[in-house]
């Protein structure tokens, strides 16, 4: 048999897959990496701890799937995507990697207020210290870098650290979709935008050449774990190597990651779409020189009210009663949880509100609240799905969705219902891993695109819900927003 080498490097560890000539997932390691927090809150990463969990990893599903390093052909990536490095031409760190979680860059973002709808408009991006932009301009300024040493500074995100040191610096490259979520990428012109740059104020030669995601990324043995250097033939950031992985390849595909928070992601084909409705529009990949865009909705608070519920509130011990809970709770109740627990993102953007339980009668008990908690999963995602509507123009029938909390069955449906749309659940877990390793597999022609998807195994939720119960249900959560934010 011969294999390809799916690498996913994301906030909490990195993962490598190994899938099989017939597109199966055939093992998988898992390496953690630590967590650096500091008094003020920053978020920062170990980029060697990550470089090396990335050949630990390798190691560790070569050895326990018995399988010979000399049987795996390619390699393709995926990455945490706004997560920010700096290091040197040497391949030496000069700083921890930013997290994307990490705010630390909001004063330089604040300066730029009157920049704002420039950015948006060049960019697809909300102006925010979210984005590499601000992370890559506060690195700048609060490291001391000797002047003689000034034109061997690398930035990037962590694709392009791992490509850099994989390839023991000949290589210095990203691709499409990670430079579309930098800030300072034209979402139009498809290159480095120079009036962002100077507006940040990072040197154009810092940045890595940007790429089709299906690129020959560079040659490595991976620190002699291969015996001789193999391709690495893919990169992208985990969401859009999940869209990938989805099978999301065409206009109007739609796919949720259901996580802490929530990625919902739409293809919207080869023409750039501006959004009008709270959104951002972003690259899904360039593949064999064309380029699709997305549009993207972020949602900060998902699977995290699970957790709120379990380890906060202490209303359940495992996120599996929660749907039980809901099935026996009153269904006449009108309960809204809003989880603007650190305000409010996608498509509402506010971040000054706070949570809200709204509606509650003294009938309101655990089970009424537990329901509420879940329903307002399902009513954040379905406004950016109505918001992809406005901006796209295009009548969604299928949402494509993967992540933990698709187990639970009562949500699903209840997302089906809500949204009044078929919602079809993947069998594979490593979404991101497999996607970038299924790019990797096709552009060498180890798989056949078509027949590599067509044998995707799905389970499927159909939309039962009444019409007047839906809306009713819907204007009930729009209540409640809007006794927030007007």
């Amino acid at each position: 048999m011969s294999y390809i080498l799916g690498i996913d490097q994301s906030t909490q560890g990195t993962k490598a897959i190994l899938v099989d000539e017939n597109g199966k997932i055939v093992g998988r390691a898992d390496r953690a990496h630590k967590q650096i927090i500091n008094e003020q809150g920053w978020v920062s990463h170990d980029l060697n701890e990550i470089y090396e969990n990335v050949l630990l990893a390798t190691k560790d599903v070569l050895v326990a799937n018995n399988i010979d390093a000399e049987e795996v052909l390619g390699i393709g990536i995926s990455n945490q995507r706004e997560t920010t490095a700096m290091w040197d031409k040497s391949g030496t760190p000069l700083k921890h990697a930013i997290v994307w979680q990490c705010s630390r860059a909001k004063e330089i973002t604040q300066g730029l207020d009157e920049y704002a709808d420039l950015i948006k408009d060049h960019t697809g991006l909300q102006l925010s210290p979210y984005f590499p932009a601000a992370k890559m301009a506060w690195l700048l300024q609060n490291t001391e870098i000797p002047e003689d040493k000034k034109d061997d500074i690398c930035l990037g995100t962590i694709d392009t650290w791992l490509i850099y040191r994989m390839t023991n610096g000949n290589s210095f490259k990203t691709d499409y979709s990670n430079a579309s979520r930098t800030q300072l990428f034209s979402i139009k012109d498809l290159k480095w935008d120079e009036e962002i740059c100077k507006i940040f104020r990072i040197p154009k030669s810092y940045l890595a050449q940007v790429c089709d995601s299906n690129s020959l990324f560079g040659m490595t043995s991976l620190d002699g774990i291969f015996p001789k250097k193999i391709p690495i033939y893919s990169a992208m950031g985990d969401s859009h190597a999940a869209l990938f992985g989805q099978g999301c390849h065409s206009s109007g595909k739609i796919k949720t990651t259901y996580g802490t928070g929530s990625s919902i992601m739409m293809n919207v084909g080869v023409d750039y779409i501006k959004s009008q409705h709270g959104l951002v529009t972003s690259l899904a990949w360039g593949i064999d020189g064309k380029v699709d865009y997305v549009l993207e909705g972020n949602i900060n608070y998902t699977g995290a009210v699970i957790t709120w519920l379990k380890d906060d509130v202490k209303l359940i011990d495992l996120p599996a009663e929660t749907s039980e809970a809901a099935k026996n709770a009153n269904p006449a109740d009108e309960t809204v949880l809003v989880p603007a627990f650190s305000g409010l993102s996608a498509p509402y953007w506010n971040d000054k509100v706070k949570a809200l339980l709204y509606g509650m009668s003294r009938t309101t008990g655990k089970n009424e609240i537990i329901k509420s908690a879940l329903e307002s999963i399902v009513f954040q995602i379905n406004a950016v799905l109505d918001a992809m509507k406005k901006d796209s123009g295009i009548d969604i029938k299928e949402l494509r969705v993967d992540g933990g909390p698709t187990k639970n069955s009562y949500l699903m449906q209840l997302q089906s219902d809500i949204s009044n749309l078929v919602v079809t659940i993947s069998d594979v877990e490593e979404l991101s891993a497999l996607g970038t390793a299924y790019l990797a597999g096709i552009t060498m022609g180890f798989y056949q695109k078509d027949q590599l998807f067509a044998q995707k195994e799905q389970h499927r939720y159909v939309s039962g819900m009444e019409e007047d119960l839906r809306q009713k249900k819907i204007g009930h959560w729009q209540e409640a927003i809007d006794l927030l934010i007007k």
